[in-house]
């Protein structure tokens, strides 16, 4: 059998190689800080935290004013508005018309896809550090200047499922961008989807049992209640990121794996 009979195909450029995956994630994060939606949300994150623990220091008692409060205090608006950074991340491309050129320059999608979620996690977890930063300065402040209790009592366990907390959010907002390719059905969906169906579980009394391992929003609440994660509740997390984040996304990979790209 003749060489031009076994090699039917063209043989590879051995100089081309694949675009380096760091450059991917650099190329991602980029996008996320230099875009006005990007810019004005991580701005918003920032100023709204800020103006809660404002209004936490001089509303709340002085006993109140302890380390693991002021972290309860930022992780309410970080936990709203952090997730919508998992959504922009990956609905960009579609919504701005920019996938013909993403995708052009980088095959293959499943690589974009990781890195725009890289991004995002990476971005989250910086933001979770800064309000960590932010609510250990609010409680010196505390001390100094509203006589509060000024209290430091937060172990590992509440420090990590604060991470946990915040970076579920960004994931699930991922799962939902990436069904959804659309910024505004996503970022809706997200929001009254789980609000609907964590009022059904509270209307329904015969749900209570069960809405720890359906709702992703009942399963977490132990973060708010008890300030962090007992053994029971990784379970449920389990379960219900199952259902919320995992089954979403992967929905959203296969659909962007087949999705036609188009310029216009």
């Amino acid at each position: 059998m003749s060489t031009a009979t076994q090699h039917t195909g063209v043989s590879p450029d051995p100089s081309v190689t694949a675009v380096p995956f760091s450059r991917l994630l650099r190329v991602e994060l980029r996008k996320l800080v230099d875009t006005r939606a990007g810019f004005w949300l991580l701005t918003a994150i920032g100023l709204i935290t800020v103006a809660v623990i404002v209004v936490f220091l001089f509303v709340a008692d002085p006993e109140q004013l302890t380390f693991v409060n002021f972290v309860g205090a930022t992780a309410t608006p970080q936990s709203i508005l952090l997730p919508v950074l998992g959504i922009l991340a990956v609905t960009a491309e579609w919504s701005q018309r920019t996938g013909l050129v993403t995708f052009t320059l980088e095959p293959s999608r499943i690589r974009i896809a990781v890195a725009k979620l890289v991004a995002a996690l990476l971005v989250g977890l910086l933001a979770v550090v800064v309000a960590l930063g932010v609510a250990a300065l609010s409680n010196l402040a505390g001390m100094a200047f509203m006589d509060g209790a000024g209290t430091w009592n937060v172990g590992v366990a509440n420090v990590r499922d604060f991470f946990v907390l915040q970076l579920i959010g960004i994931l699930q907002g991922f799962a939902f961008g990436m069904l959804l390719m659309n910024t505004a059905a996503a970022i809706v969906l997200y929001y009254v989807i789980p609000i609907a169906w964590s009022v059904l579980f509270a209307m329904v009394g015969s749900l209570e049992k069960i809405a720890p391992w359906l709702d992703l929003n009942t399963a977490m609440a132990p973060a708010f209640d008890q300030q962090t994660f007992r053994a029971g509740d990784w379970a449920h997390i389990a379960v219900a990121g199952t259902i919320w984040v995992v089954v979403p996304l992967a929905l959203g990979l296969v659909r962007l794996l087949h999705r036609e790209v188009k310029s216009a």
